[in-house]
């Protein structure tokens, strides 16, 4: 649960990808797992990744783009698991801005492994970097909403990395990570003869609270939902400050506003937070700047994002 006075909100799960601070702490066990299923994949993708020289040669990733870097403990984890002869020097940090011509990296090692390993490095590093400068953008845009990801993702928690890199929030890393009610789940619990806001205050006054370590998102897609499902909480918490998670579905500013306005006339805002999402693009954050909500998640911060364009280039070692 997150209390009233908490500031922020609880949509923020980097503690659980990351320890310590960005540049000098270490992924999770967690992170590290889910790093390892998309670097395999990728080395599997590449079926060997063909043949070339065996002489020791030196290469440099250059940005071709602005941007914000990200994708570092990746791409260490890479050479590390697969590619541990190659000797790798960061010019950059992550999360750190670059500049187009700048060089991010250097890489020495034998040719052969160099050229296996380089168009990976590339689609990690460009991809994450695209997302994590995206999602900056909707941030400044938005100073005082918090941006978050959703659970539709490319690349898993590597996407969530990204967003938090660019200052965003995580949102829920899985399905268990924190208890989310939408639509499918309250059709999946009616009971016969139910209507359908019945079994919205039924499932909410069944919650077992003791089980709940995190938070509790309820998707609701009009008016009559949020008041049921917020009345509902307030007598089930019974005044002890926790706040439920009201996902907006597809809801506009006008309509966000003329919810918001009724808790208020009932009293009842305090007991919710208010997450925007569905319908929302970078065009559209100027007008929900004039609005009450805590919270926007959207997937267009990591979904159908253009890359940071970058490339790598060789000059032979002289020995």
């Amino acid at each position: 649960m997150i209390p009233s006075n908490m500031d922020g909100v609880p949509h923020d799960r980097s503690h659980l990808l990351w320890e310590g601070d960005i540049e000098n702490g270490s992924a999770t066990p967690l992170f590290l797992k889910s790093m390892d299923g998309w670097i395999n994949s990728m080395i599997f993708d590449e079926q060997g990744g063909g043949s070339g020289p065996e002489n020791i040669i030196k290469g440099k990733i250059i940005s071709k783009d602005e941007g914000l870097l990200c994708g570092k403990p990746i791409v260490n984890r890479l050479l590390e698991k697969h590619f541990n002869e190659c000797k790798i020097y960061w010019y950059v940090k992550e999360g750190e801005e670059v500049e187009k011509g700048q060089v991010i990296l250097e890489i020495k090692g034998v040719a052969k492994e160099i050229l296996k390993v380089e168009r990976i490095m590339l689609n990690i590093l460009g991809n994450l970097s695209g997302i994590a400068t995206n999602t900056k953008k909707w941030v400044n845009m938005a100073p005082q909403i918090k941006i978050a990801a959703t659970r539709k993702t490319d690349w898993g928690l590597m996407d969530k990395w990204a967003v938090n890199v660019g200052g965003g929030c995580t949102h829920r890393l899985n399905r268990s990570d924190a208890i989310m009610l939408k639509e499918n789940d309250f059709a999946a619990y009616m009971k016969d003869k139910e209507e359908y806001l019945q079994t919205i205050s039924r499932t909410i006054d069944e919650l077992d609270l003791s089980k709940i370590d995190d938070f509790i998102i309820v998707e609701v897609q009009n008016i009559d939902e949020v008041m049921m499902v917020v009345k509902s909480w307030e007598r089930k918490i019974q005044n002890n400050n926790n706040k439920i998670i009201l996902l907006l579905d597809n809801i506009d500013v006008d309509a966000v506003k003329m919810i918001s306005r009724k808790l208020k006339k009932n009293k009842l805002r305090e007991y919710c937070i208010l997450e925007a999402s569905g319908g929302i693009d970078f065009n559209s954050l100027e007008d929900w700047n004039n609005t009450d909500i805590e919270v926007i998640s959207s997937s267009k911060l990591n979904r159908g994002v253009n890359p940071i364009d970058l490339s790598l280039l060789f000059e032979k070692e002289r020995i």
